[in-house]
């Protein structure tokens, strides 16, 4: 998600670039200011990745604006609007480095053609940025890479969440504090992966997902580093699992489409009240027959899967929630608060309030 402030001094205009803004898909309209004094104190407490300004504003104008932002902000990308009168400074805008400009009156296609060009350009540099890095730190990352390899060629599920903590915090020693690239090095560090499992001829592709929920419109400076950090949590251990499972496949285990079935049922229904007779009738096998199968496909028991379907979806409700512990309990299927919070701390090594604080600390 890119977040987006409107800089224009007439109200008509925020407000109707605000409504048309906000219909766009995988954009969020972080703020709407009157000028670009205003917008620079704004920015100043919270962050944006695109500015749209108008040109022609009292005390900071739009090419002020810009150039302050290139110097504060410089992983921002700006996008000029402008009358025709004003196309001289459009002109100086673009030489600024802003993306495009679009003309008064604002016409929609031409609007989203913009913004379509603003997000382009900042995930070309942001994907540019991430294989860098990983192509200057090559030695320093292959014992990592090696545990990945064999946690999905093992399919060693229970080794994953200490295999990406360990990952993101390999990347977080890289950028120097500019956690926006976090994601795309969680998704060039995937592509690594793959090309990687292409030697042990298994083909696979992943595509980057949504974070929708994740964060706020309007984002804070001192939150910035906990969103990216759980964007990138996000997209590893998807990219885990979906690896993991075409290792899977690979080896070609019957009955797959059986397991499969069962995996999709308990991702639905994790926080209900359900028994393994239930997915037996589910998939019309026996009790005794459907465990063994799981446990020699997925290498754990069915329980032990619904934990950790249980533990996932508790650690994000913990993270992008302000519920409180035994209200996340019953939200992921757990009556006792103090039962989840035992199993809480078994599967990630502290309970849920510590894990909370210790994660937006380091």
């Amino acid at each position: 998600m890119n977040r987006i402030i409107i800089v224009d001094d007439e109200e008509l205009i925020r407000e109707s670039l605000a409504i048309q803004l906000a219909e766009l898909e995988g954009i969020a309209v972080s703020a709407t200011l009157h000028n670009g004094s205003k917008a620079l104190d704004w920015l100043k407490e919270h962050y944006a990745d695109i500015c749209m300004t108008d040109v022609r504003m009292p005390l900071v104008d739009g090419l002020q604006l810009i150039e302050e932002i290139n110097t504060r902000c410089p992983w921002m990308t700006c996008i000029v609007i402008s009358s025709y009168d004003d196309f001289q400074y459009a002109k100086k805008s673009i030489m600024l480095g802003a993306v495009d400009y679009v003309l008064k009156p604002i016409d929609n296609t031409l609007l989203c053609e913009a913004v379509e060009k603003a997000c382009t350009r900042i995930q070309a540099q942001r994907r540019s940025e991430a294989n860098r890095l990983l192509l200057q730190k090559l030695p320093v990352y292959k014992p990592v890479l090696e545990q990945w390899i064999d946690m999905i060629l093992t399919v060693f599920l229970h080794g994953q969440p200490l295999i990406i903590v360990d990952t993101l915090a390999m990347f977080e020693e890289w950028i120097d504090g500019r956690y926006e690239i976090l994601n795309d090095l969680a998704m060039a560090w995937t592509a690594l992966v793959i090309e990687e499992l292409k030697k042990q001829d298994i083909l696979v592709s992943f595509e980057e997902g949504e974070d929708v929920g994740l964060g706020e419109a309007s984002l804070r400076h001192e939150d910035v580093r906990h969103y990216y950090r759980l964007c990138a949590v996000r997209r590893l251990e998807r990219a885990a699992n979906v690896l993991m499972d075409r290792a899977r496949k690979a080896k070609n285990l019957q009955r797959e489409s059986v397991v499969d079935q069962v995996k999709r049922y308990i991702e639905d229904h994790y926080a209900e009240s359900w028994g393994l007779q239930d997915l037996a009738d589910h998939v019309a096998m026996s009790r005794s027959y459907l465990a063994k199968l799981f446990k020699d496909q997925v290498g754990m028991t069915i329980w032990t899967y619904c934990v950790n379907v249980r533990m996932r979806n508790a650690r994000d409700l913990l993270l992008t929630t302000s519920l409180k512990s035994y209200e996340i309990a019953m939200r992921v299927g757990y009556e006792n608060s103090i039962h989840f919070s035992r199993i809480f701390k078994q599967y990630h090594g502290m309970n849920p309030m510590e894990y909370k604080e210790k994660f937006r600390e380091q």
